[in-house]
């Protein structure tokens, strides 16, 4: 267990966000990030305008460029941020108003080590439901994804070496060890992230796919080869 010195009122919290052509969404999420003080967009080799967009954005986030990889993209936007808690933000997902306060007001609780937000998906419609229904469910259990804003202490990031690099299931390897470490909390939210990659697919098989997934990942199938199976599967 970390020595966890800081409490929730003054802690600075930095955003740190992935992104590969990112275009679409880029700016009309860092238009909603004002409340933080510290957001650093680490983009993996985007051909579109990703990068232009980050750098005229009004609030100055930093921009970093490195090699493509979601883990790698998230550590190296870690280690240089400034933050005593790190928030990792997929580009399609969107965090409730008043974030950066709920994360202030939980780690007040100096044994809460970091978290997620309550999940929904965008579209309002039968299937984005069904879909944050499932996910309230497997959050339950201790299962939730990078989609979701995970967030922990910097100096958990740390003790646990942060994300492993790897080609898929990188944010539930890192979601399990910190589950395993102390106490996590999902605030309410909801985070809101797209449905649009799944709605081709249906209920059934978008739920199939996430359980198989998982379940190949812990009976040991490696990360390489989930991600060559995962277009297939889902």
């Amino acid at each position: 267990m970390p020595s966890l010195d800081s409490g929730g009122a003054r802690v600075r919290i930095s955003v740190i966000i992935p992104t590969l052509n990112e275009e679409a969404r880029i700016k009309s999420l860092l238009d909603r990030l004002t409340e933080f003080q510290d957001v650093v967009v680490v983009d993996g080799g985007s051909t579109d305008s990703t990068c232009a967009l980050v750098l005229a954005h009004p609030s100055s986030p930093r921009l970093m460029r490195v090699q493509r990889g979601r883990a790698r993209q998230l550590n190296a936007g870690a280690d240089t941020c400034t933050g005593e808690v790190l928030v990792f933000l997929h580009a399609d997902t969107e965090l409730p108003e008043g974030a950066a306060e709920a994360i202030r007001r939980t780690l007040t609780d100096r044994l809460v080590l970091g978290g997620n937000f309550a999940l929904s998906f965008d579209g309002g419609d039968r299937f984005s439901r069904l879909l944050g229904r499932w996910y309230q469910l497997q959050r339950r259990l201790g299962i939730y994804y990078g989609d979701s804003a995970i967030w922990c202490r910097r100096e958990v990031f740390d003790l646990l070496g942060g994300y492993r690099d790897m080609p898929i299931m990188e944010d539930y390897d890192f979601v399990r060890r910190l589950e395993r470490l102390g106490s996590t909390r999902c605030l309410a939210g909801p985070a809101v992230t797209s449905a649009r990659r799944w709605q081709g697919h249906g209920i059934s098989r978008t739920i199939a796919a996430w359980v198989a997934i998982r379940w190949l990942y812990l009976a040991g199938v490696s990360p390489t080869r989930l991600a060559r199976l995962y277009p297939v599967i889902r």
